[in-house]
């Protein structure tokens, strides 16, 4: 492996096609302003390098990036790229990560608006991102301890694990398939709005209007807080451990539930069964009330 340290780059295309490079201690960056600075290399890896020029890590295979800053004028840092781990790297410019394969970014802070197009099998671990229409339309997804703050996440996502993460978001999860999320917190205005395969275990979900459309939602020992107009024509089967504020015409399967402040069944097809949790307790037990 050739090794390049202490050195400065701003021609176009400065380390095209490479193979067997090791950068470190350098910088894309400079009047030249170049473009594409490691475009369609391979076995590459960055460590403490500079990232201050666009589109630099393009059509790359197997990449390793380490203790760098992508800048704000990084824009499109990486596409068409696969087999990539990213660790302990700022990413702040636009468009980082798209069409990307089997990616893996631990302890990174990203600040990107449309971060993660359609990526397909990405891990990430221990991040804090900013950004709005966040891995949209990506697949197989592995989140852990993941810190999201911003509008539009996940939405078109197929195949996805969230472990221990918290979203701050409006329109989460919009059409997306077969995710589970767990002991996680999700904050936010119309939640999973159009999803099929949803499920959320030990989750705190906030926010007005969430899970309206869904099909094969599933919620198991989640609270819900400040929630109205829950559950609009879906599919749901759902143990709710906190009071929800209404519940509005779910189509079908069985919520329950301490107490709604107004349960709003005005259409013929809100077949749903919903049980709310009486405070009264009869012979031991907790008595239920059944609506449908």
């Amino acid at each position: 492996m050739t090794t390049i340290e202490n050195k400065t780059f701003d021609e176009e295309r400065a380390l095209y096609g490479s193979h067997d490079v090791l950068l470190k201690n350098s910088a894309f960056d400079g009047p030249a302003d170049g473009e594409s600075a490691f475009k369609e290399s391979s076995d590459i890896q960055v460590d403490h390098v500079f990232c201050n020029l666009r589109y630099p890590f393009w059509h790359d295979h197997r990449l390793t990036i380490r203790n760098s800053e992508m800048t704000e004028l990084c824009r499109a840092a990486l596409w068409y790229s696969d087999q990539i781990e990213i660790t302990d790297t700022k990413m702040h410019g636009i468009k980082a990560l798209r069409e990307c394969s089997n990616v893996t970014v631990k302890n990174c802070d990203i600040i990107s608006p449309e971060f993660g197009w359609s990526v397909k099998h990405i891990r990430m671990e221990n991040c804090t991102a900013q950004s709005e229409y966040f891995m949209m339309r990506s697949e197989d997804l592995s989140f852990s301890d993941v810190r999201f703050q911003g509008k539009y996440s996940f939405q078109y996502i197929e195949n996805a694990v969230f472990e221990n993460c918290s979203f701050d978001t409006k329109d989460a999860f919009w059409h997306a398939k077969n995710v589970t999320v767990k002991n996680s917190v999700v904050k936010g205005e119309y939640l999973a709005w159009y999803s099929d395969g949803l499920t959320l275990i030990d989750c705190k979900i906030i926010g007005t209007q969430p899970f309206c459309y869904c099909k094969n939602l599933k919620l198991v020992n989640c609270e819900m807080m400040d929630t109205d107009l829950c559950f609009e024509k879906s599919e749901v089967e759902a143990v709710v451990t906190t009071p929800v504020i209404s519940i509005k015409n779910p189509t079908a399967g069985r919520i329950r539930v301490p107490s709604v402040g107004e349960l709003i069944l005005d259409d013929e097809n809100a077949k749903a069964e919903i049980l709310i949790q009486e405070q009264k307790k009869e012979d031991g037990r907790e008595k239920m009330c059944a609506c449908a």
